[in-house]
Parts: structure tokens; sequence; C-alpha cells
């Protein structure tokens, strides 16, 4: 059994910079691919970026040019570096992971067999 674990969330001011962590235990991470995904209060859980297992990364317009993912690999971690931080990205953020088998959208909750439990990242402004 695949379990995520979550680490790294607080509070920053608008500007500021975050890193948040993801360990991964029951199975090698470089055999998952993993994302990151958010939930703002009183929206829908929203993609932010994946990771293939063969490397490639992916991101949602709202992320690019100030998030970057990357894994270490022997530690089982997946990381989301996120930059020029803003208060409307304050919310509970989710590693997710699924199977190389699974093929389908990266961007779809679907298709990710195993969750985290979430970290707050607050923004002040």
């Amino acid at each position: 059994q695949v379990q995520l674990v979550e680490s790294g969330g607080g509070l920053v001011q608008a500007g500021g910079s975050m890193r948040i962590s993801c360990a991964t235990s029951g199975r090698a991470s470089n055999s998952l691919g993993m994302g990151w995904f958010r939930q703002a209060p009183g929206k829908e859980r929203e993609f932010v970026g994946y990771s293939s297992w063969i490397g490639g990364t992916f991101y949602a317009d709202s992320a690019k040019e100030r998030f970057t993912i990357s894994r270490d690999n022997a530690k089982n971690t997946l990381y989301l570096q996120m930059n020029s931080l803003k208060p409307e990205d304050t919310a509970v953020y989710y590693c997710a992971a699924r199977p190389t088998w699974k093929t389908g959208s990266y961007f779809s909750e679907t298709e990710y067999e195993y969750w985290g439990q979430g970290t707050q990242v607050t923004v002040s402004s």
C-alpha cells in the first residue's frame, strides 16, 4: 500500500517562497506518476502540476513560471517549490500518485489512486 505524507506548509507573505514535500512509502517513488493538487476554501480541488515517472513535468497555467516540481528518488520524496506566492495560492495542497500503467489525463483527479492528507499553505497579503 502506498502512503503519501505532505509536509512543509505554513504561513508566508505575498511574494515569498515556500517548498512543500511529499514523502512516499510502500513503493519507490520512481515507479509512480505523481501530482500536486490544491483546494482553496469554498472551491473545488484543482490540478497544480505533475511529475511523470520518466521525468517530465507539467504545470497548470496558474503554476507555470512560479512553481517547480522535483523529485529526490533516493529519498522517495516529491517537492513543490513555490515562488512569488500570491494570496490566491492559499489552499490545502495535496500530493497524489498513480501507477505507471495509468496513462490518462494527469490533470484529472480520477487518475490517481493514492492521496496524502494535505498541507495548508497560507499566503498573507
